[in-house]
């Protein structure tokens, strides 16, 4: 697999860090075929530091290692697209990704990422309980709460489709989703092993 990468006339190749769950852009760095031979044999990521002249550890000094999932090489071999499970903020300045710097932003539309998004805002809502928050009340009144919504969005989904209501299935189907997610938290089951049984399935079909 290494011998087939188109190293630059430096030696290295362009590594794209992506989150494996959340499919978001965390770094880009760069690898020779030592620190690429290294991150395949530890299963963590090993880049090359052009400024130092050394390779280094994601995470060594930080704590905020990052589990290989998969590398994928581009059409030409001569870029990588490496999936990982991160332990903590990839950035050194703390945040989840090195790109929080918005130069352009036109019309938002709909992505999948607020999936990921929300499912941490409920985590943290779980953890922290801040007074006066609609999540906050979800658990404080338990799982029969939790339960009693689900069903009641899922069957204002029912009825909006019954009755040929785009506009009111869009509304029911996004709050039966955020009380799904709830459910999901409290009952400890990542949003995350849900994909990835839809993945399964797909792929068996």
């Amino acid at each position: 697999m290494i011998e087939n990468i188109q190293f630059d006339e430096r030696g290295l190749v362009t590594a794209v860090v992506q989150d494996a769950n959340t499919k978001e852009v965390l770094t880009v760095a760069y690898m020779n075929k030592e620190s690429l031979a290294k991150t395949i044999e530890s299963g963590e990521t090993w880049f090359y530091s052009r400024s130092r002249q050394e390779l280094w550890h994601k995470g060594a000094t930080s704590g905020h290692t990052q589990k290989v999932v998969s590398i994928k090489a581009d059409c030409d071999q001569d870029a990588l697209i490496v999936e990982v499970l991160p332990t903590g903020p990839a950035c050194h300045n703390g945040t989840i990704s090195c790109f929080t710097e918005v130069i352009q932003q036109n019309e938002k539309v709909g992505s999948i990422d607020i999936i990921s998004k929300l499912a941490r805002v409920i985590e943290k809502r779980e953890q922290e309980m801040p007074e006066g928050a609609y999540t906050t009340y979800l658990f404080d009144k338990g799982i029969d709460k939790i339960c009693k919504k689900v069903g009641e969005e899922a069957t204002e989904v029912v009825i909006g489709a019954k009755n040929r209501d785009a506009e009111e299935v869009k509304w029911e189907a996004a709050d039966l989703i955020y009380h799904l997610l709830v459910l999901l938290q409290e009952q400890k089951v990542s949003i995350y092993d849900v994909l990835h049984l839809l993945e399964k399935r797909h792929e068996e079909k």
